[in-house]
């Protein structure tokens, strides 16, 4: 596929990374001639230098060839008209747009061909607000990931002694829960990924990702760690676009409160929210967190667009008592740092939500989620299955008989609004959904061809 990328920041650089390896043709456009040298040194992309929207460059960057434009700029304007001119001059066939402000957002009826013409709208603090929201919705969890509109999850959790499956095989978990259907779909040992089998030992310190209809997930949870207490008192450092959403979702079911250290922003927010308590001050003030019993908070997050401020402030609260912290890190390094030492329960990575939200969208084949696990080294998918025994590789087989790359395994299987896990004798009908998990996200070109559909079925 021929992809034009316009803006070479972190979820640009990130996405072009992640396509780049994929037998993808990218192009980057931005205005950095240094950081587009280092990036081109460094992937096997073309670059050109220049400004996104303008229709030149975009010309010099091969939009007339391009089959999708990803226009992610840190300037929403710029994205919206790079779509118009990519649309009226090129008729590219797929424009994606990162659009932040809620301004644009809340009037979805611009988006269309008549109007503005992008075809998907990426809102990277609306995925990173959801992304905490269900986070918060499942305490102890590290990932929450939706599959099938809500109807399957799969959920990462960190098993912990002396939870009931600790030192058990897997298998053990259906005699535990024998009215409750669920699938280990991987583990994480040490960093290194298991594809797990029946009689996989789970051990404590273990990533464990299993998959389960949504209403089964916390009984799951329970056979992996002690179940903790619903999140009542959360605690937001960060007025943004993220911690404004973030505390507008939660408001009406929890005790928020919202720090923010822009007076004027402190004001506006504190007119815009119903609940929160919004309060103007750093998150880094021992006497104030103290003031506002940091310590009984369930859990704080800090959302500011300052790396080291995120993390010197989770750091001073968890040492003050709060009983669970998350903070928003956009640096990959700092991610490592702040996970091994456990300063941190929680570190979310704002490029890797964002790619997953694009990565569904550029992917071929029928594959409507994607989501990046592990800080992008492994994926969970869901893709449709069209066609019949004759033109399709999957339709008509059991599990068992699917060869499947190396490093996967199908978790479960959505056909209409059942949630079924993805047995050895579960056989594949057209239109069902598979959710797939690939320890290696190298091998997605390969799972991509089990979905092709031959010829004759057209």
């Amino acid at each position: 596929m021929n992809i034009l990328i316009l803006g070479a920041g972190q979820v640009g650089s990130s996405v072009a990374e992640n396509l780049s390896s994929e037998a993808n043709d990218i192009t980057l456009v931005d205005t950095n001639i240094t950081l587009l040298e280092e990036l081109g040194d460094r992937m096997d992309i073309q670059t050109v230098v220049g400004h996104a929207s303008h229709p030149d460059v975009l010309e010099r960057a091969g939009i007339a060839d391009a089959d999708m434009l990803v226009a992610v700029t840190n300037s929403d304007e710029t994205n919206m008209v790079a779509c118009q001119i990519a649309h009226s001059l090129f008729n590219t066939p797929t424009k994606i747009a990162r659009v932040r402000s809620q301004e644009y957002l809340k009037h979805q009826e611009l988006f269309n061909d008549e109007a503005l013409p992008v075809d998907v709208l990426i809102s990277p603090e609306q995925l990173i607000a959801e992304h905490i929201q269900r986070l918060i919705e499942y305490p102890g969890a590290l990932q929450v990931l939706d599959f099938a509109g809500g109807k399957a999850r799969l959920v990462g959790v960190k098993a912990y002694y002396g939870g009931p499956l600790v030192g058990h095989e897997i298998a053990d978990l259906r005699k535990h829960m024998p009215s409750v259907d669920s699938r280990v779909a991987a583990i994480f040992r040490r960093g290194k990924g298991i594809v797990p089998d029946g009689h996989q030992v789970i051990e404590a310190d273990d990533e464990v990702f299993f998959i389960a209809a949504r209403k089964d997930i916390r009984a799951v949870m329970a056979e992996l760690r002690k179940l903790d207490k619903p999140l009542k008192k959360i605690m937001l450092a960060g007025g943004g676009n993220i911690g404004k959403r973030l505390a507008q979702a939660l408001e009406k079911k929890h005790q928020v409160k919202l720090l923010e250290k822009d007076e004027q922003r402190s004001k506006d927010l504190s007119r815009e929210l119903d609940k929160t308590i919004v309060l103007w001050g750093d998150a880094a003030d021992e006497d104030l967190l103290l003031e506002e019993n940091i310590d009984q908070m369930d859990v704080f997050c800090a959302l500011t667009n300052d790396d080291e401020a995120n993390i010197l402030s989770s750091m001073l609260v968890k040492r003050l008592g709060t009983r669970k912290v998350m903070s928003v890190i956009n640096r990959h390094a700092y991610v490592d740092m702040v996970e091994s030492h456990g300063s941190i329960d929680v570190a979310i990575s704002p490029q890797q939500i964002t790619i997953s939200g694009l990565l569904a969208h550029v992917r071929r084949g029928d594959v409507v989620a994607v989501h990046s696990l592990r800080r992008g080294a492994a994926e969970a998918i869901e893709a449709i299955a069209h066609g019949d025994k004759a033109t399709s590789k999957v339709i008509g087989k059991k599990v068992e008989d699917i060869k499947l790359p190396k490093g996967t395994t199908i978790g479960a299987i959505i056909r209409g609004d059942e949630v079924i896990m993805a047995h050895h004798d579960i056989v594949i009908e057209n239109e069902d959904h598979l959710i797939m998990f690939l320890l290696d996200k190298k091998k997605f070109n390969a799972v991509e061809k089990l979905f092709q559909v031959g010829v004759t079925f057209f």
